[in-house]
């Protein structure tokens, strides 16, 4: 079981991939505003099937948790909008590298200090060497 969600995550970042360069594509047809929001309208019409067909949670929630908790849509949309962006640009991997080196040093930030109700994780040397090394690669991956 404790393989499990490591697979899950390797298949979404599979997903995110593919979606990067797809979206990339209709960006440059459609436009990037409007490719962000086609991919949103299109996932969100996914969530609200799978949501009819297997959701046991509560949508009424939304009225009664923090607001903050609310923007993780917004963000998102600010990373789709990005990816369309950058992927035509730059590619999939050099975009992909910088993304995952942005969540990986918001996430050793959030865990250091706890934010957003989480744990407090320390952050300790190897994990500054490798922020270090993640900026090695974006500049790597950047070089023609």
């Amino acid at each position: 079981m404790k393989i499990l969600f490591p697979i899950l995550a390797f298949i979404g970042g599979i997903a995110v991939a593919i979606q990067g360069q797809i979206n990339g594509g209709l960006g440059k047809k459609a436009g990037v505003l409007e490719a962000a929001f086609i991919s949103f309208g299109i996932g969100t019409l996914a969530l609200f099937f799978t949501v009819i067909f297997f959701g046991k949670g509560n949508l009424f929630v939304v009225t009664t948790v923090p607001k903050w908790q609310l923007i993780g849509g917004l963000l998102g949309a600010i990373y789709v909008i990005v990816a369309v962006f950058s992927v035509p640009k730059i590619g999939v991997a050099p975009t992909l590298a910088a993304v995952i080196a942005g969540q990986i040093i918001m996430g050793i930030i959030i865990d250091h200090f706890g934010l957003f109700g989480g744990t407090r994780i320390p952050i300790d040397m190897k994990k500054i060497v490798a922020m270090v090394l993640l900026f090695i690669s974006i500049y790597l991956f950047n070089q023609k």
